[in-house]
């Protein structure tokens, strides 16, 4: 057998999509998770890949363009290696403006937006109706439309990964295996606390979120921001609304009145909801360091140790760039990721 380059523990999306680049870069990779492909909160529901707004620019925002930017490039490249749709699909996002200062807000915005996102996107004030019925209840008449949003299908984005990994040559081992090469740990909320533990500072910590699936047909409409909830329609005929942040629970795995509640407001937000059913409900943990930004770079004092992890909330957006960048350190040596990014930036 071949010489593993680098081993990979953690099948989630940072895992495998270092794992989707390095392998066809030439290296010879293995990933290792005991539980299975996207079996932690990748496997959720929502699968949002949406920018922060473009103003006060900064190393984080630049990083997420680009990666926003990669994206449906990186995501049809998965989709031709695997012979699997991913999900993926660049169909934008609309934002309630409830007020005369929000609305001149979003103006302002929209014309940092021409400068910061070069042209690639746009980031448009426009009047409700031209919506329709999707148009989100809005007090101004106005909406926030931009075209940078993207989604994928997080389950179905997790078979294509892993289906385009290996047909590339790549090695996915559900269970236990050896480590050899590099060993990089993208292994979300247990790899932060690994990382506290060992390093005796809080590197971050597990927020648990619940998310609802209702059966609704609008696979080409764009996602809306709402009442502090987040719709995206799938390409499967579902339409995924999501989520609580919860730093406080007792059972991490299980659903409550809590994301009813979501679902409540995300209805009345959005009169196409109204009649639409859940079909399935959602709970998991997700890996939030100090900041929201993802923790990447070598392990401190372990030669040879790298992590992905973090990126609360905006993980599937980051995931092209931070492949690119793991893959730069880890197989060329290149480091280019960010400040702020590194895990001593989190210590």
């Amino acid at each position: 057998m071949a010489r593993i380059d680098v081993t990979i523990r953690g099948a989630g999306i940072f895992g495998m999509a270092c794992a989707w680049e390095m392998v066809r870069r030439g290296a010879k990779i293995r990933v290792i998770d005991t539980k299975g492909v996207f079996a932690g909160c990748s496997g959720g529901l929502v699968g949002a890949l949406a920018p922060h707004v473009p103003e006060r620019w900064n190393a984080k925002k630049a990083f997420q363009f680009e990666s926003l930017i990669m994206a449906e490039e990186f995501w049809r490249d998965v989709s031709q290696a695997s012979g699997e749709d991913p999900g993926y699909a660049r169909t934008g996002r609309l934002q309630q403006i409830l007020d005369e200062e929000g609305l001149t807000r979003a103006r302002e915005r929209a014309v940092e937006a021409e400068t910061l996102w070069q042209g690639k996107a746009v980031w448009n004030v426009v009047r409700a109706e031209e919506f329709g019925d999707w148009a989100p209840v809005t007090p101004t008449g106005w909406l926030i439309h931009d075209t940078l949003t993207a989604r994928l299908h997080p389950r179905k984005a997790g078979a294509a990964l892993a289906a385009a990994f290996q047909s590339a040559g790549g090695e996915l081992v559900i269970g236990e295996a050896e480590n050899e090469g590099a060993l990089l740990w993208a292994t979300g909320v247990e790899g932060l606390s690994d990382l506290s533990a060992e390093t005796g500072k809080t590197i971050g910590a597990p927020i648990k979120g619940q998310a609802a699936l209702l059966k609704l047909d609008r696979p080409d409409a764009p996602q809306y921001l709402a009442d502090s909830t987040h719709g995206i329609p799938h390409v499967d005929g579902t339409f995924a609304i999501g989520s609580t942040t919860e730093r406080e629970y007792d059972d991490p795995f299980s659903t409550d009145s809590q994301i009813d509640d979501v679902v409540g407001r995300a209805k009345a937000a959005c009169p196409a909801l109204a009649d639409a059913p859940i079909i399935a409900r959602w709970a998991g943990l997700r890996p939030r360091s100090r900041s929201r930004a993802p923790i990447l770079g070598a392990w401190p004092d372990r030669d040879a140790h790298f992590v992905a992890n973090g990126g609360f909330k905006i993980g599937f957006g980051m995931a092209a760039k931070v492949a690119q960048v793991m893959a730069d350190l880890i197989l060329e040596g290149k480091d280019a990721i960010p400040e702020g990014f590194r895990v001593e930036d989190n210590l």
